[in-house]
């Protein structure tokens, strides 16, 4: 299930996130949900 959020981040933050997503061929939120994925998974606590 997925739930809407809020958040603020960095203009060059976003601005990264924004390119690396295009390059993917995924949008920012797709991107986004894979990278905290990845990050969660990194430190174990899957």
């Amino acid at each position: 299930m997925k739930k809407k959020v809020s958040l603020t981040l960095e203009t060059n933050v976003i601005k990264k996130l924004r390119q690396l997503a295009d390059s993917d061929e995924r949008s920012l939120s797709q991107y986004i949900n894979i990278a905290l994925k990845a990050h969660i998974k990194n430190l174990g606590i899957d």
